[in-house]
C-alpha cells in the first residue's frame, strides 16, 4: 500500500492519510485481516509525527473500517469490504436508471465528473 500525503493541502494530514488507506480498501489493494503498517514506522517514512497516523487510524477505526489491536496494530476489517460492495451496487443501479432514461455513458460521465468536484 502506498501512502503519500501533501502538506500544502488544506486538507489535515491524518485525514489524508485515512483518505489513502479508505482508497486502498476500496480498490481491493487492502482486504479483511490485513494488518496496516505500524504507526512507527508509517510516521517515520512520511516524515510525519506519531500521533497524526494513530488519529487517522482511530479515524479509520471509528468508521469501522479498522481494528486496532494492541500487539497486533491496526487490521482491515470484514466490514470494510462491504463498503465496496455497496459502491459497486450504487454503480450498477445508477447505470441501469441512466440506460433507463437516454442517458449515453459519456453524459452519465459528464453528470458524475461534476457532481465529484
Amino acid at each position: 500500500m502506498l501512502v503519500r500525503v501533501d502538506p500544502s493541502s488544506p486538507e489535515p494530514l491524518f485525514a489524508q492519510l485515512a483518505a489513502a488507506v479508505r482508497g486502498a480498501i476500496a480498490r481491493g489493494e487492502l482486504t479483511a485481516g490485513q494488518r496496516l503498517p505500524g504507526a512507527r514506522d508509517l510516521a517515520e517514512s512520511l516524515g510525519l509525527n506519531i500521533h497524526t497516523v494513530l488519529r487517522g487510524y482511530q479515524l479509520l477505526r471509528d468508521e469501522g473500517l479498522v481494528e486496532l489491536r494492541r500487539g497486533r496494530g491496526a487490521v482491515v476489517t470484514a466490514q470494510a469490504g462491504d463498503g465496496l460492495a455497496r459502491l459497486r451496487a450504487t454503480v450498477h443501479e445508477l447505470v441501469d436508471q441512466a440506460q433507463r432514461l437516454g442517458f449515453t455513458s459519456d453524459e452519465l460521465t459528464h453528470m458524475i465528473r461534476t457532481e465529484y468536484r
